[in-house]
């Protein structure tokens, strides 16, 4: 019986979480090991300065008072004690787009995963307020997971996974789109005169791009984004030689 790891970034408790184990039981032995409390935003940090604790909530379902990456070392090392076939994170409440992918605790969980050499899946289920509907990113991510089960993805790769409310046209392999972000940081003086900050929602402009994630959920499809660890830019590396040589000293 093939194992799947499930996590997230919202919190053990979450309805995301549990919605998604259920999608993926009927391919597998899962085991969620999730954060205890909610993690948004918290990208791939690691806990390495204090202990870290392991709960067991109910049969197969375990929280840890760390972050996504964590969970997901905790439980390939001292839970399920080796690799699983699959790790899946979310499902997010809120979409991780674009430059998101590099806040987002959701897609750290699948990182984590390609770092340690087991395929990774990261679903995330557009906001809208209110109430959350999962059936619809459950029913997207056990399709995707069913397929990575059967045909594997390439190593130190994995998948990240966005799904627009509502009923969905299909899937569509995209590339992360591109946004002029400007950040609003709310400076506010506390009762004791000293300053304090919020780091608030910015505004967006979404670079147009027929292909990118954006693009793909704005249009009604479930967007699947290949994506890597490897962050090095393959095509400035000609250009950064041509300037080093013309920094070395004449000999």
């Amino acid at each position: 019986m093939k194992r799947i790891l499930v996590t997230n970034d919202d919190g053990v408790r979450s309805e995301g979480i549990h919605a998604l184990a259920d999608a993926l039981r009927s391919l597998g032995e899962v085991t969620i090991v999730a954060p205890n409390a909610e993690s948004s935003a918290i990208g791939h940090a690691l806990t390495l300065r204090r202990p870290l604790r392991l709960e067991t909530i109910a049969e197969r379902v375990y929280a840890v008072d760390g972050t996504p990456s964590d969970c997901v070392n905790i439980a390939i090392t001292s839970v399920l004690r080796s690799k699983p076939d699959l790790v899946v994170s979310g499902i997010n409440k809120g979409w991780n787009l674009g430059d998101d992918v590099t806040y987002s605790g959701t897609v750290s969980g699948a990182f984590e995963a390609a770092l340690l050499g087991a395929p990774g899946i990261a679903i995330s289920l557009q906001n809208t307020g209110g109430k959350f509907d999962f059936s619809e990113s459950a029913r997207g991510a056990r399709v995707v997971a069913q397929s990575v089960l059967e045909r594997g993805i390439p190593s130190r790769t994995f998948l990240n996974i966005n799904v627009p409310k509502g009923p969905t046209k299909g899937f569509k392999v995209t590339v992360q789109a591109r946004r002029n972000h400007i950040t609003k940081v709310d400076e506010r003086i506390d009762p004791r005169g000293q300053r304090y900050f919020w780091i608030e929602e910015g505004q967006n402009e979404w670079e147009p791009h027929d292909r990118s994630d954006f693009q793909a959920v704005r249009d009604g499809y479930i967007s699947v984004t290949p994506l890597q660890p490897d962050l090095t830019a393959y095509s400035v590396i000609p250009a950064v030689e041509d300037f080093l040589l013309q920094l070395e000293p004449a000999r």
